[in-house]
């Protein structure tokens, strides 16, 4: 396995993103990055985040709820911000994605945690917690959901999948502009490219849309079929705050209200914004988690 690693100059002065690196070593090979902020012994919320950004898509949830005196921990996928990052397609797998990052939580020993997940963050945090529910005491799906093989992805999806495999250029930061209610700045698009110097370093972002299983003989359906079965049965507290624009996960907060037991009578919320609504609603989002923790 090729693994290229972006240089550290590529993050300077980064907006609204004071936040120190730390590193964990996963495996022999591999390093993944993460934020860590807030006192040691608080309650843990881990924030996963989706494709194709990384953790600084949180940083104002991250600042919002370390003032609210939470520790958040927040990780860069293998592929994606400053974590390493595989440089073939076939490197990538759903699977792989799940063990790393609970290798990840072994190393760092976080346990009793508040999950708060978005795109394939979702994908990869609601797999864990079906697996392993011991780890985590709350989970907040924003613009996620996991998938097991069944029904028809909308238009929009197989639009974006089929772009993310043939195009020539895969311009992240404009992507990431697409799934926003606002325009991003300069800086912010720049930060949004600072992981990837090169197509080389691409490969981790160019992979994840072909990962969502979609049919019943997908090589992750049957995890995520049991995953979804254990999640029927969750009944620690599961907030839900969609947002009012997401054209492709739009509705599926309903399906997981419907399913999770632990949804029952929470304030679920519908923020403004499109797919990234940590852009478009940080504040609100964040005060969700905080209150949530509050009171349960």
């Amino acid at each position: 396995m090729e693994i290229m690693r972006t240089a550290d100059e590529r993050f300077n002065d980064l907006p609204d993103f004071p936040f120190a690196p730390n590193y964990v070593q996963i495996d022999n090979n591999l390093r993944m990055h993460t934020v860590d902020e807030g006192p040691r012994d608080a309650p843990v919320v881990l924030m996963l985040h989706g494709e194709p950004s990384w953790c600084f898509l949180y940083r104002h949830m991250i600042a919002h709820c370390v003032e609210a005196g939470l520790r958040v921990v927040a990780p860069d996928l293998i592929g994606f911000g400053r974590s390493d990052k595989p440089t073939r397609l076939s490197d990538y797998s759903y699977q792989r994605h799940c063990d790393w990052v609970l290798a990840f939580l072994d190393k760092m020993q976080l346990k009793d945690v508040t999950l708060v997940a978005q795109d394939w963050g979702s994908l990869i945090g609601l797999r864990l917690a079906g697996e392993h529910a011991d780890r985590f005491s709350r989970i907040v799906v924003g613009n996620g959901f996991l998938p097991i093989g069944e029904g028809k992805p909308p238009l929009v999806f197989k639009l974006w999948k089929a772009f993310a495999r043939w195009t020539p250029v895969f311009p992240v930061s404009r992507i990431v502009n697409l799934g926003t209610a606002r325009d991003l700045s300069a800086d912010e698009r720049r930060a949004y490219d600072a992981p990837f110097p090169s197509r080389r370093y691409q490969a981790g972002a160019r992979a994840f849309p072909r990962l969502v299983p979609l049919s019943a003989n997908d090589p992750a359906t049957a995890a995520n079929r049991r995953a979804w079965q254990a999640l029927g049965r969750w009944t620690k507290p599961f907030l839900t705050t969609f947002s009012s624009g997401d054209p492709i996960m739009r509705g599926l907060d309903k399906k997981l209200r419907e399913h999770v037991p632990g949804c029952k009578h929470l304030p679920h919320k519908t923020l403004r914004g499109g797919h990234f609504l940590q852009e478009d609603s940080p504040q609100e989002f964040a005060q969700a988690v905080v209150d949530l923790i509050a009171t349960t």
